[in-house]
């Protein structure tokens, strides 16, 4: 996962927009806006160069790889999983307002690889959140990352995220989802 080739893209991913530094398996230099498929820690995610690499020997490790640009059969795929992440927010939704759960989602988020939904979340995740998650992932035979929103901002992809000690969020290799401000969030 960390690529240590020297030049680095600029890549937004996900539904929160992360932006990171990926590195080209095979040395091509994508042309801002190009979609492309990512490997990220939490898997394979579509992707949108945001900048080309510069002329700089930047040696630091990257947050993943760009595996290739996005073709036609990866659009289709995505195609379908955006329907999955569609009905999977619908039915949530349901289920929530069905159990009168104090609790807002807020987005469904399904990774290209298709292997997990992530559902984050605007309030107390109870156990029955966790529970319509879980159900609702073995519906789509995916697993499920639950995420209390308001913590994703303020404590970034899990312990020690943003710390000195982890090396800050420049240094996240785990697909966090907020990197560029889970330091300013703690300020």
């Amino acid at each position: 996962m960390n690529c240590i080739m020297g030049r680095h893209h600029l890549v937004r991913v996900g539904a929160l927009a992360t932006v990171g530094r990926f590195t080209s398996v095979d040395a091509t230099i994508y042309p801002r806006h190009a979609p492309v498929i990512v490997r990220t820690g939490r898997g394979l995610e579509l992707g949108e160069v945001l900048a080309q690499p510069d002329d700089g020997l930047d040696r630091t490790p990257g947050d993943g790889s760009i595996l290739r640009r996005v073709t036609v059969e990866d659009q289709l795929l995505a195609a379908r999983l955006e329907r999955n992440r569609d009905s999977a927010f619908a039915a949530c939704t349901a289920r929530l307002a069905e159990l009168s759960l104090p609790v807002t989602l807020m987005e469904v988020e399904q990774l290209f690889d298709g292997r997990t939904l992530a559902f984050y979340f605007l309030g107390e995740i109870t156990p029955q959140v966790e529970a319509i998650s879980t159900e609702l992932a073995e519906v789509y035979e995916t697993e499920a990352q639950v995420r209390k929103f308001a913590d994703t901002l303020t404590e970034g992809c899990g312990p020690g995220c943003g710390t000195e000690a982890a090396g800050g969020c420049t240094t996240c290799t785990t697909g966090c989802a907020v990197a560029g401000l889970c330091s300013t969030a703690r300020r």
